[in-house]
């Protein structure tokens, strides 16, 4: 399937509703060398990862998701990704190595909201270089 055809076509055409949550006026002020650390840290899963760059991306001032209006989201939303249960196990994972942290507003574990936090991608645990394998013929 082309981009110029199928399910995601009637997302973004002009005669549909304007998206839940709107796209930031800004970009994140996030440090971009921590989230690029994140995006590749081999602690979490690529669905993890996902979800953190989701959140990443920042939202306008009180319009940002809770977890469970994104657990909730139903399957012709999501366009047929994964499931709920994939996606909370992903959350877990994220909470765990303290990239999300509950915000103290709604910290009472149904339908919080999560700060993101990347400190943790300073401890990022990433793949080595192998010798040989670099760009160049030399290894470099």
């Amino acid at each position: 399937m082309s981009l110029t055809e199928g399910p995601h076509l009637h997302m973004s055409t002009p005669d549909t509703r304007p998206p839940r949550w709107p796209l930031p006026p800004a970009p994140p002020s996030h440090d971009p060398v921590l989230f690029a650390r994140a995006m590749r840290d081999m602690r979490l899963t690529w669905r993890a990862r996902g979800i953190l760059a989701e959140l990443s991306v920042g939202y306008d001032p009180g319009q940002d998701p809770t977890i469970s209006e994104l657990v909730a989201l139903n399957r012709d939303e999501r366009l047929a990704a994964e499931g709920r249960e994939a996606f909370r196990t992903a959350v877990r994972e994220l909470r765990g190595l303290g990239y999300l942290t509950p915000d103290a507003t709604t910290a009472s574990g149904v339908g919080e909201r999560l700060i993101v936090d990347l400190a943790p991608a300073a401890e990022a645990w990433l793949i080595p270089q192998h010798p040989g394998f670099g760009l160049y013929v030399d290894g470099s």
